[in-house]
């Protein structure tokens, strides 16, 4: 169905290339192979730095780095009709048959789908996040979400737990949410050609550090694990504002030369962190999907996970051990983990990680949605008024 049909998408969003996380290497990598497809993509995003205007990247993906600063967290302002112009300018220049926004708590994406709605283009949002109903953030986030996917044709969410959470949110008709997950790209992200030795069990982690991402879980779990087992040694990469709190655990329990911080690692040395360990621990306290585990485990780590979101959906059962998000139930996992470790065959858990996950797979399964998107009835004005929520 995808291969009959030509479509030419622009996709939306202000996390894009040169940063690096879960939805920017979606957009690109979905991208690249809807290209392959034979459908024609574009990015739009904001600039990043002196990056603006417009640059080609591999494989002739066009992106626009509209001249706008972000002011928060890689948002930029919103305007509403700020990005009328520029968004009409792109749409009629390339000649685009649907919008593609991505990610909640884009500014640019909820906008670039409002002016793509109203010009009459049909408008697919694809969510990465799960987000509570209680805290002030989440409650705003919801209102905005409920008014700009009141308009959506349709909706792609990257689990079942996420979809669930999208429509609870959202108000969107279930059957207007598909689900197509994350993939990993298991030509970048191989098992090293020589296993590390075991007599020292390394255990990465690569992730931000902030407290979303369970940053103080590890503050807690890193000092109990290196008392029991004295051949643990820790990898960290990435950085964020809980790193003080990291450092000051090292000092405080005298593990320098057993917890490595790496600091902020680009994406192209991922691997090399990767493979220099046996064991993954991934300590978010939210997650709709989690790429970073599938790059683990196509390096063939086995991974330790807290048990929260998507992550059950992830990874067969022998390829991960899960966890409550308490440090005790993190210890147990990772003894758990550790007793596992003789058993797993890294090359094998690589060639499984290919069969499962495939970004050409997740290419074909989001141009259906492109193909059912445009192929439902136009509204009018009021019609699309008319399914607006109110909101107080």
């Amino acid at each position: 169905m995808g291969d009959q049909k030509r479509h030419r998408i622009l996709m939306v969003s202000d996390f894009f290339y040169p940063n690096f996380g879960g939805v920017e290497s979606h957009i690109y990598c979905l991208s690249q192979c809807l290209l392959k497809l034979g459908h024609k993509v574009v990015v739009m995003t904001h600039a990043y730095g002196n990056r603006s205007g417009v640059r080609y990247l591999t494989g002739g993906l066009k992106v626009y780095y509209v001249p706008w600063k972000p002011f928060l967290m890689q948002n930029t302002l919103p305007t509403f009709y700020g990005t009328l112009p520029i968004v009409r300018t792109i749409l009629i220049r390339e000649k685009i048959t649907l919008v593609h926004g991505h990610q909640a708590f884009s500014t640019l994406c909820h906008e670039a789908l409002m002016h793509g709605r109203t010009m009459g283009y049909k408008v697919v949002f694809t969510d990465h996040s799960l987000y509570g109903f209680a805290d002030v953030g989440s409650i705003h986030m919801n209102k905005v979400l409920q008014f700009t996917l009141a308009d959506v044709t349709e909706a792609i969410c990257v689990s079942h737990t996420s979809k669930e959470n999208t429509v609870l949110r959202s108000g969107l008709p279930p059957e207007k949410v598909f689900v197509v997950p994350n993939a990993v790209d298991t030509a970048m992200f191989k098992p090293a050609l020589n296993r590390p030795s075991t007599n020292e069990i390394i255990i990465v982690v690569v992730s931000r550090l902030v407290y979303r991402k369970g940053a103080d879980l590890l503050v807690e779990v890193i000092p109990e694990v290196c008392r029991i087992f004295p051949n643990v040694r820790f990898i960290i990469g990435g950085d964020g504002p809980k790193r003080v709190r990291l450092e000051e655990m090292r000092e405080k329990h005298g593990l320098q030369d057993r917890v490595e911080m790496l600091g902020a690692v680009p994406h192209a040395h991922v691997r090399s962190v990767l493979i220099s360990g046996h064991i993954f621990l991934n300590s978010s306290l939210t997650e709709a999907f989690c790429i970073a585990i599938l790059e683990a485990a196509s390096c063939g780590l086995l991974t330790v996970s807290t048990r929260v979101g998507g992550v059950p959906e992830v990874l067969p059962d022998d390829m991960v051990v899960l966890a409550e998000p308490d440090p005790g139930d993190m210890v147990q996992a990772i003894k758990k983990a550790i007793t596992m470790l003789p058993t797993v065959d890294p090359q094998e858990m690589h060639n499984r990680m290919k069969k499962l996950y495939d970004w050409h797979d997740v290419a074909k399964r989001t141009a259906i949605v492109y193909d059912h998107a445009l192929s439902s009835s136009d509204q009018n004005l009021l019609e699309r008024l008319s399914r607006r929520p109110d909101i107080e």
